[in-house]
């Protein structure tokens, strides 16, 4: 390897594009193309890189394997930074292997860590955990080592263990210390607001107040009756039923803990769960069906017991009931949950970390747009979906996890 390309190496791992793209511009060899590639991914060129990289891999050919596999792990990197969840991770489970075979620990580890953080997009937290424990931090270089401890972070966070968090959090800081990477460096303190920012609303007695991760966590592990908006499903204690497939039947019994200890007239919540401006004998007939139903399910947790007007939610032992809620009320508050980490989506990507249909993603994207809180660029398959995040507001309890204790 010359000095040029050295240099250029160099430049790059320092967090500094401009200086390698000054030594490898005008080049046309594989590693140049390789330099040029991760270059302009840092400057936020993604599709260029993509294609740089892509070359890359073609000229170094089949003999230079662990070359190729490098241009595999950046060419990961540069899919994931552009939300490209689809990219084919048995291509970079490959390289990692390869890597491993040509004892190259420091790019091995990293295409790990890409691996580990699309997991966590996607929302699966178990395979994540298990690959993450898998993986020994100590020897790992100061910029991967923050990534590992944003990993780390992340999963906490949509586990609601605060505590973890925070220790990996300034685990992750203190890498950036000594890994010099602006970006690296934001990325650390975008994290660290997250976590300190309002993650729900507490709804209780007629009153509401904001609540960070650190109360939820409290909450949920009090002897309240928790009526979580989030993941619609209600717990207390180890106790958890979830209605997050049957929204009716959660639309009633939100209405019966916001108005605890009161009861709500049958007239509020036929409108509540059936939005029926005025109540029938069919729509009656149908409340009282669905109250048996949900009585049913309740019944490890609260009983609902019919007074003159209407219902009322009794809890076991008399325990207090509130509701969790979302910060902001918003029905396609999962999809802008996802656009609020800053990056540019595709419909098919998001529809990919949420588990639904593409069609029903690009619906609500469009109502986004029709009231100016999501924008585009692009046309066709290039089109990307993005929006600031909301100010103040943290949007953990809204990304895919399950609850503690699932």
């Amino acid at each position: 390897m010359d000095s040029l390309i050295t240099a250029a190496a160099r430049a790059l791992a320092a967090g500094d594009p401009l200086g390698a793209l000054k030594r490898v511009a005008l080049r046309e060899d594989a590693p140049a193309l390789a330099l040029r590639g991760i270059a302009m991914a840092q400057l936020g060129d993604l599709p260029r890189a993509k294609a740089l990289v892509r070359r890359a891999a073609r000229a170094f050919g089949q003999r230079e394997a662990m070359a190729r596999a490098r241009c595999i792990v950046a060419e990961a990197e540069i899919a994931l930074a552009a939300r490209d969840l689809s990219w084919p991770v048995k291509a970079l489970d490959s390289a990692h292997a390869t890597l491993e075979a040509h004892d190259d620990p420091i790019n091995a580890a990293h295409a790990r860590l890409l691996t580990l953080r699309r997991l966590l997009l996607l929302g699966r937290l178990d395979e994540a955990e298990r690959a993450l424990k898998d993986l020994d931090p100590k020897p790992l270089q100061p910029a991967l080592r923050a990534t590992y401890e944003l990993v780390a972070a992340g999963i906490a966070m949509r586990r609601l263990n605060t505590k973890a968090a925070r220790t990996a959090l300034a685990s992750a800081e203190q890498a950036t210390r000594r890994a010099h990477i602006p970006a690296l460096t934001a990325e650390v303190e975008s994290a660290t607001r997250l976590l300190n920012a309002p993650a729900a609303r507490l709804i209780a007695d007629g009153e509401e107040r904001p609540l960070l991760l650190d109360d939820v966590e409290a909450l949920f592990a009090s002897k309240a009756c928790v009526v979580d908006a989030c993941r619609h499903a209600v717990r207390s204690g180890d106790i958890i039923v979830s209605l997050a497939t049957r929204p009716v039947l959660f639309a009633l019994v939100r209405a019966l803990a916001q108005a605890w200890p009161a009861d709500v007239s049958r007239d509020a919540l036929v409108a509540q769960a059936f939005r029926a401006k005025e109540a029938d004998e069919s729509h009656r007939a149908r409340l009282r069906v669905e109250i048996g139903r949900l009585r049913r399910l309740l019944k490890p947790l609260a009983d609902i017991n019919a007074t003159a007007s209407g219902f009322k939610l009794q809890t076991r032992r008399h325990l207090k009931v509130v509701v969790l809620a979302r910060p902001v009320e918003e029905t396609h508050a999962a999809v802008l949950a996802f656009l609020a980490d800053g990056e540019s989506w595709s419909s098919s990507a998001l529809a990919l970390a949420l588990g639904v249909s593409q069609r029903n993603v690009q619906r609500a994207l469009d109502a986004l747009a029709a009231t100016d809180k999501v924008q585009f660029f692009g046309r066709g398959r290039a089109r990307r979906w993005l929006t600031p995040p909301v100010p103040g507001f943290t949007t953990t309890l809204l990304l895919p996890a399950p609850l503690p204790g699932d």
